[in-house]
């Protein structure tokens, strides 16, 4: 075991002076030099923080296996732990030397329940392209979300093969060995509904199996030592876990395949112990505790990951806080700045944290308030109230969803780079269920002028609760044409619905104008009266223009259908509202002739 470790260090000292340089110093074996039958050695950490050593055999080269031009090196691997765990997850990056020359870094296994342990090799001469295109800005200017995250969101959804998914018509091939990533505070329940949110970016979530922390680590790391990506931490915690490839003064590579493969990023980079490594048939694993910053995760390409010393990762700080309860609480974390994993991860916590009261019950309703901080815009504003509705869908999800909604259209949005700032949430638990069903909405009169004031009479019906009269006075506006006088009653969500930007056109808008919308929409805890003209309203961004006159449609026709316009067939000329204080659902047409 001494003598692994001093050659480790040798290797450390004499091999690795920098990939800074234009051409690293590091000796590297090209895969074309690679013949099967050669010998060498790869290292990896079983427990604790020493990286161990494992005789390796190369079997061959597979051309192309990777992708084009992108082969996989096949060995076999030797030696009592790795015969009696098998290819682990977490095992990814293992530098393999062959001569004392880096050949690559273990990064591949072969299906399920394998009773040998072969595995595939990134070559090195792969990952070291990762550090040639790395052009990560100054620390200011790092912090923000880079464009290509979006095209890796545009790109990567569930109907493509990402990392961490498995496709079991595909076992006996060579896969990515799994990263585990560790939720740790979370319930089984959190990690059950939101599995696919996660594995829609490339995550497959593994509970409880290692913990966060800042603790210090005084041990430097070496090729082979445990490094983490940090996703989520604080009161909830999202980690995952590969091996040291190499490493020098201000930069260290990783992995041999990606973690998200989300381009550019801004993630948390630490060091790691390992507590234990758990052997199983189907997937030997890591259990890992996070310790100390090093730096931030700035590339996360096929070929691997790539951390620099010499950055400051920015992270989302969030906070939770929950009243109308016993002992009121507070929840603080920080979420990766990151177009795939920020949405999904803020509806999981939230969730999580909403759930994990001891005052949550099918009965409670929430009254939400709060914003979103986003650098150079106006803050968005989160306002709504949420109780149990059809009693199959948990009040928590209803709220989760909705979270989700507000940060996917904020990175939705092609044309400007989101950093959000901070994002507070404050929730106010009501131990009822306060939801009501617009059940009648009538007017006495049939007919009316313009400039003429009449009354609409609301019946509601709420839950388990007796009726609620509303009476909401509308003004006719002067302007209103003879004839037909549509007037809507509704709720807020129904309300949005008319008014929001269609399909793929709602991506299309700029983040103000995404922004402006939002702030926008109505809340569902009151009861609204619009008056629907039967003429067309065009939507411009985020700009409403109701009732336009038909020849100034036809100077605008050329941007009928495009992102610039969005034509309705009716305006709503008027609106008028009453709160009520129950999440109210529901909408009627009244019909009213204008004399």
């Amino acid at each position: 075991m001494l003598r692994n470790v001093v050659s480790l260090v040798l290797l450390c000292l004499t091999s690795l002076a920098g990939l800074a340089a234009e051409k690293p110093k590091v000796q590297i074996m090209p895969e074309d030099q690679v013949k099967a039958g050669m010998h060498g050695v790869a290292y990896t950490v079983f427990e604790g923080v020493a990286p161990e050593s494992m005789d390796v055999e190369i079997l061959g080269v597979l051309r192309n296996m990777a992708g084009p031009k992108s082969d996989v090196i096949l060995a076999r691997l030797h030696g009592k732990k790795v015969e009696y765990f098998g290819v682990v997850a977490g095992m990814s990056g293992s530098p393999v030397y062959i001569d004392g020359k880096l050949v690559g870094a273990i990064a591949y296994r072969i299906g399920e329940f394998s009773k040998e342990p072969i595995a595939g090799i990134t070559p090195a001469s792969s990952m070291l392209e990762i550090d040639a295109m790395d052009k990560t800005p100054a620390t200011e200017e790092a912090r923000g979300l880079p464009r290509d995250k979006q095209a890796a969101a545009r790109t990567s959804g569930p109907g493509l093969a990402t990392p961490n998914q498995q496709d079991p018509s595909y076992a006996n091939l060579l896969k990515p060995i799994e990263t585990p990533l560790v939720f740790t505070g979370f319930s089984e329940n959190t990690i059950r509904l939101f599995s696919k949110d996660f594995a829609s970016a490339g995550v497959v979530p593994v509970m409880g199996a290692g913990s966060v922390s800042n603790d210090k680590q005084p041990e430097p790391l070496v090729p082979g030592s445990a490094v983490s990506a940090i996703l989520v931490r604080g009161d909830m915690n999202i980690a995952g876990t590969c091996t040291v490839t190499y490493l020098d003064d201000t930069h260290l590579l990783a992995c041999g395949h990606p973690l998200l493969q989300s381009g550019s990023v801004d993630m948390p980079m630490t060091k790691a112990t390992v507590l234990a490594t758990l052997p199983s048939p189907e997937n030997s694993f890591k259990i890992v505790n996070t310790t100390e910053p090093v730096g931030a995760f700035v590339q996360d390409r096929r070929a691997g990951i790539m951390g620099r010393f010499d950055r400051e990762p920015h992270m989302i700080p969030v906070t939770l806080t929950f009243h109308g309860v016993s002992h009121p609480k507070q929840f603080h974390y920080e979420v990766l700045n990151n177009a795939k994993i920020t949405p999904a991860a803020m509806m999981a916590t939230v969730f999580n944290a909403i759930q994990g009261m001891n005052e949550y019950g099918e009965d409670t309703t929430y009254r939400l308030r709060g914003d979103i901080s986003v650098l150079g815009y106006p803050k968005l504003g989160v306002k709504n109230m949420y109780a149990p509705l059809d009693g199959s869908t948990p009040t928590a999800y209803s709220i989760a969803l909705a979270i989700g909604e507000h940060f996917s259209r904020i990175f939705e949005n092609p044309y400007a780079t989101p950093k959000i700032e901070g994002v507070e949430l404050n929730f106010d638990l009501v131990p009822d269920r306060r939801s009501a069903r617009l059940e009648t909405a009538r007017t006495d009169v049939t007919e009316a002028r313009p400039g003429d004031e009449i009354t609409i009479e609301t019946l509601l019906r709420p839950y388990r609760g007796e009726s609620i009269l509303r009476q909401i006075p509308v003004k006719i506006p002067t302007s209103t044409p003879k004839g037909t006088l549509r007037i809507l009653v509704s709720d807020g969500d129904t309300l949005d619905k008319m008014r929001r930007v269609p399909g793929p056109m709602s991506r299309r808008l700029d983040l103000g104008s995404t922004i402006a919308l939002l702030n926008k929409e109505h809340i569902n805890s009151e009861l609204y009266v619009s008056l629907l003209e039967a003429n067309p309203q065009a939507m411009v961004d985020d700009k409403v223009m109701p009732t336009l006159p038909l020849s100034v449609m036809n100077v605008m026709d050329g941007m009928r259908g495009t992102q610039d316009l969005i034509v309705v067939g009716e305006s709503a000329v008027d609106e008028a509202s009453t709160p009520v204080d129950y999440v109210v659902t529901g909408s009627q047409i009244i019909t009213l002739t204008i004399k």
